[in-house]
C-alpha cells in the first residue's frame, strides 16, 4: 500500500527502475511482470504478478527461499506497507480468447 499522494513516485519507480532491472537479469523461463493498481479511499494498492515456466525458474530468480518477496530498496522507500512473503500458484487451466 502507498499513500494516494506518493502513488506517482513507485509507479514510477516500478516502471522505470523495478520492472527494467527484473528483465535484465534475463532470468530463464521468466514469461512477463504485470503491475496492476487499485484505487482505495486514501490509499493506493499496487500488486505485481510474475509469470514463469516452473518453480526452478522461480527459484534462479529469488534463490531457495523463494516466499520472500522481492521488494526493492527503492519501491520499500515509498510504500506504507507491503506482504513479505510472496504466494505462488500454478495455471492449471488457461482459457485463451480470440478477437
Amino acid at each position: 500500500m502507498v499513500d494516494a499522494r506518493k502513488c506517482r513516485g513507485l509507479r514510477t519507480s516500478g516502471r522505470g527502475e523495478v520492472i527494467p532491472g527484473i528483465e535484465a537479469r534475463k532470468i530463464p523461463g521468466f514469461r512477463h511482470i504485470d503491475l496492476m493498481r487499485r484505487d482505495l479511499d486514501d490509499e493506493v494498492e499496487f500488486q505485481t504478478l510474475m509469470w514463469f515456466d516452473s518453480l526452478d525458474s522461480i527459484i534462479a530468480f529469488m534463490g531457495e527461499d523463494y516466499t520472500v518477496s522481492h521488494v526493492p530498496p527503492q519501491a520499500q522507500a515509498v510504500l506504507k506497507r507491503f506482504d513479505d512473503r510472496a504466494a505462488h500458484f500454478e495455471v492449471i487451466d488457461r482459457r485463451e480468447q480470440l478477437g
